[in-house]
């Protein structure tokens, strides 16, 4: 049982689901221009926090800011109720719960899975469809062990499967998978052992439905239904010509990792015939990608299986349904538009397409419809986590006012004293060419020794003056000129932030994936700094300096002051689909520390709290014994007491800092 706590708000706003039902304007300035040219007219509010991160284009129906200035998460969508993540956080935070903290959302996860049935099922009376929907969860998105027995349970109406792509997965979707009619699609590479065991699987009430995605699996199943007298319920994975879009869209075409050719698709019809097992053949699978940025690739692909899953079924195969993969987009900018980080259609457009189409593939051969699969990982488990991390400190680019020039002081700092002296608003981009030129020459006259050091700083100094005083000018203009697109990110704050990269969101680091970072509080206040994010790792590529904005990418977040002994708090958001799994030890930082909240009418409940890793466990991981490296320092101790290098008490102070290290977090502390 958890505990029911009282600290959060409850029930103070509703937030009707606009992020799948309307499209958002895109005319005008950018969000950086508008924002500024807001903030001219009148005092900020917490509408132009709104527009400067676009969380009503991303995070509607789940997250809003309230008059506080703080973000509100409403777990449960438009169905009310609304907690302060702010004050969420605080009051994890005096549970001895530190940060990074990944906090789920029961509730949401339980939303997204309700409205892309809801879709479909409204979908399937638009269109009079005589057959039906059943969603499976592919594991790979997500295996943590909560968050799939939150699934299946919340699953249970619709009928909600899994889907393995392995052994492993496979291994936990037999355990975990207990509703009554569900599928269990077994996918990935395939052995005997794989293949006994689904089949197998059988006689305790499952339906895995084994999907042959290699020709040399169709002899497998063959051989294993013989000897274990199961009639297997099986699928076929097909090779689309329809080519995917975005990052992944090499999953999809004639050289496809997997899936079978069209030729190969007719050798394993001709098999299973031979083997009288051609009732056996009942699923048509695709898979086009992940995260599709456009309904008309989708369309594309629907149309292109149809057709497939006619004909198999006109070759005598027992064709029941027909699986359309994964690739339900997540809007992670909030544009509504085709690029990678966001998706051109909603929830509704998707499920009415492929009812459609279906529909009308099969009514023009006389053949009856199948039941519809769709394997929608991030689109479900994206929602659900947040990432809490805090600001340790900031290094920002020194551009306090400087001094005048003395007549005795060198004519490079002279120079660079005029051109600061004299910008404004019909000069600044010579402006800039006339500071980068003069702060060139003068390392230049450094390197060659005719400039002290001290000198060097003076210029410095004034160049970084002159950028700022210009990129003042640049951010009051409706138009900036190429040559100072970049200054915005060459005069970026760097924040230090107490988390890892490469655990938390590896796919910002390897494919440069753009999340929703935005601060959890002061949203009442104007951002008047521009930053990027690096991390704890002692890595160049430890960083975020990506982030959404309207139109393309922002190299700049915004971002306030901190303020001494007040804690500044950021997250991460959308990042519950593959972050978690795929994270990786650089450094040797672990698994965060997370916690399960589920709405309640009196607040909240901590469902499950989940450890993060400890400095013991990591270096575990990398075959070093905790005990053996205690016991070595104290052996290096002892020998340092006997050659008198060390004392008594500083040595007992070493041993027990060192011991009560590995004993904790792996991140940084208070």
């Amino acid at each position: 049982m958890g505990v029911e706590l009282s600290q959060a708000q409850f029930g103070v706003e509703n937030f009707l689901d606009n992020s799948d039902e309307q499209v958002v304007e895109t005319m005008g300035m950018n969000s950086t221009q508008s924002n500024k040219a807001n903030s001219r007219q009148k005092k900020w509010a917490i509408e132009d926090s709104e527009n400067q991160y676009r969380i009503q284009g991303w995070g509607e129906p789940y997250f809003s800011i309230n008059a506080a200035g703080h973000i509100t998460v409403s777990p449960k969508g438009d169905r009310g109720g609304s907690l302060d993540l702010f004050d969420l956080v605080n009051a994890l935070r005096q549970r001895n719960l530190g940060l990074p903290l990944l906090i789920r959302f029961s509730d949401i996860l339980e939303h997204r899975i309700e409205r892309l049935n809801a879709s479909f099922a409204k979908a399937i009376t638009r269109y009079n469809y005589a057959g039906g929907y059943r969603g499976v969860f592919p594991v790979k998105c997500n295996q943590q062990r909560h968050l799939l027995e939150d699934l299946v349970r919340f699953g249970k109406p619709y009928q909600f499967g899994l889907e393995a792509g392995s052994k492993p997965e496979l291994m936990i979707a037999l355990a975990m998978l207990d509703t009554p009619g569900a599928l269990l699609i077994c996918n990935g590479y395939k052995d005997r052992e794989y293949i006994e065991t689904a089949m197998l699987a059988q006689r305790l009430g499952q339906t895995p439905m084994i999907v042959l995605e290699q020709i040399e699996e169709v002899q497998l199943v063959i051989d294993a239904s013989r000897a274990l007298g199961i009639q297997p319920f099986l699928g076929v994975r097909a090779k689309l010509s329809s080519k995917g879009i975005g990052r992944w869209g090499d999953s999809s075409g004639d050289r496809a990792k997997f899936g079978l050719t069209i030729p190969e698709i007719i050798r394993v019809v001709e098999q299973l015939k031979e083997a009288n097992m051609l009732e056996s053949l009942q699923l048509l699978h695709y898979h086009i990608g992940s995260q599709i940025s456009s309904i008309s690739v989708i369309k594309d692909a629907i149309l292109e299986a149809s057709k497939i899953f006619v004909e198999l079924a006109q070759l005598g195969a027992n064709m029941k349904y027909l699986d359309v993969g994964g690739g339900l987009g997540v809007d992670y900018d909030g544009s509504q538009t085709n690029f990678h980080a966001s998706k051109n259609y909603n929830l509704q457009n998707y499920a009415s397409d492929i009812i459609a189409e279906v529909k009308e593939a099969c009514d023009e051969r006389g053949i009856p419809v199948p039941t519809l699969i769709s394997e929608s990982g991030r689109a479900i488990a994206s929602h659900q986590s947040v990432l809490i991390f805090d600001v340790l400190s900031t290094s920002d680019v020194p551009t306090d006012p400087p001094t005048p020039a003395k007549e005795e002081e060198h004519l490079i700092i002279r120079n660079l004293w005029e051109t600061f002296n004299n910008i404004n608003v019909q000069n600044y981009q010579e402006a800039f060419y006339d500071a980068t030129q003069f702060k060139e020459e003068a390392l230049s006259r450094f390197k060659l020794g005719y400039l002290r050091i001290t000198e060097r700083a003076r210029a410095e100094q004034l160049y970084w003056a002159c950028c700022k005083k210009i990129l003042d000018i640049a951010r009051e203009q409706e138009y900036v000129p190429d040559d100072l697109e970049d200054l915005e990110k060459i005069m970026a704050s760097i924040y230090y932030v107490n988390m890892s990269v490469f655990q938390s969101a590896p796919d910002s680091w390897a494919i440069d994936q753009l999340f929703p970072i935005m601060p959890l509080h002061r949203l009442d206040e104007e951002a008047t700094q521009r930053g990027i994010l690096a991390d704890l790792t002692c890595d160049s590529d430890g960083k975020i300096d990506q982030f959404i904005d309207l139109r393309d990418v922002k190299p700049v977040l915004e971002l306030h002051d901190l303020k001494p002994g007040e804690p500044y708090y950021l997250g991460l958001f959308l990042g519950g689909a593959y972050q978690e799994i795929m994270g990786n030890l650089h450094n040797l930082f672990g698994d965060t520390n997370a916690v399960h909240i589920k709405l309640t009418p009196k607040g909240y409940q901590i469902e499950h709290v989940v450890k993060g890793d400890t400095m013991a466990e990591v270096v575990s991981y990398v075959q070093y014994d905790a005990e053996d490296l205690v016991e070595s320092m104290r052996q290096r101790t002892e020998q340092a007491l006997l050659e008198k290098r060390i004392t008594i008490q500083e040595a007992q102070r070493l041993l027990q800092n060192y011991e009560h290290s590995l004993g904790r977090y792996t991140y940084l502390s208070p």
